[in-house]
């Protein structure tokens, strides 16, 4: 089921992107480039100050990660949108050939990457180890590729290059340990951090109704 869901939204993504024409399938892949690596880099720490805010014990505090990071992936695409359409008023005059071979490269580069963002969504949203075909460990794209561990691992080589510069270096998945004989590395977690959440919760949830089961229901009054 994964697998057709994420077709789906491949085609879909494809087919809106490459309909704006090279120059805005162009900018569209510049907005969701962006806003994905912002967002990935960012929601966890929205997402700990929302949990802050609601209570940790309230049942919708499991849904902040996966809902903070779709909320800031699509406003951001938005923001670069309408940026990148005021910076660069008007269209570039390309052959024909260019303009159809292009658009539907770049709308299908765009497709991938947003459905490698939204496959990524899919680890931390509070549901059980494995669910509708999706395992953490499979190549989940039609059994081929797993495009969202290629785009944590960009995400991530792009935070150890570009995001680490600065007084305050910030690194998206960035726990270091230091081994025996070995200098300290970065050991990125993600995959396998949200996959045991998401067993924790099943195995909650597993518990939570057996006891329900095996508490006696009180008698009704006459």
């Amino acid at each position: 089921m994964i697998d057709i869901a994420l077709l789906i939204v491949f085609g879909l993504v494809t087919w809106c992107v490459a309909s704006e024409g090279v120059w805005g399938a162009a900018i569209v892949f510049l907005s969701t480039l962006f806003a994905g690596l912002l967002a990935m880099n960012y929601f966890e720490m929205v997402a700990i100050f929302m949990e802050r805010f609601i209570g940790r014990n309230n049942p919708w505090s499991r849904l902040s990660d996966v809902v903070v990071l779709l909320i800031l992936f699509g406003g951001l695409v938005m923001v670069f949108r309408f940026m990148f359409d005021h910076l660069f008023k008007g269209t570039a005059e390309v052959e024909d050939a260019v303009n159809s071979l292009g658009r539907w490269a770049i709308g299908a580069v765009t497709g991938y990457m947003t459905m490698a963002i939204l496959l990524t969504a899919l680890h931390t949203a509070p549901f059980p180890r494995e669910f509708w075909g999706f395992t953490p460990e499979r190549k989940n794209f039609l059994g081929m590729t797993a495009p969202d561990r290629q785009w944590l691992g960009f995400v991530q080589y792009v935070s150890e290059k570009s995001f680490r510069r600065g007084k305050y270096p910030r690194i998206f998945d960035g726990p270091q340990w230091t081994l025996p004989q070995h200098d300290v590395r970065v050991w990125p977690s993600f995959p396998i951090r949200y996959a045991t959440r998401r067993q924790q919760y099943q195995e909650w949830a597993a518990a939570h109704a057996a006891r329900q089961t095996r508490e006696p229901t009180e008698p009704l009054e006459k």
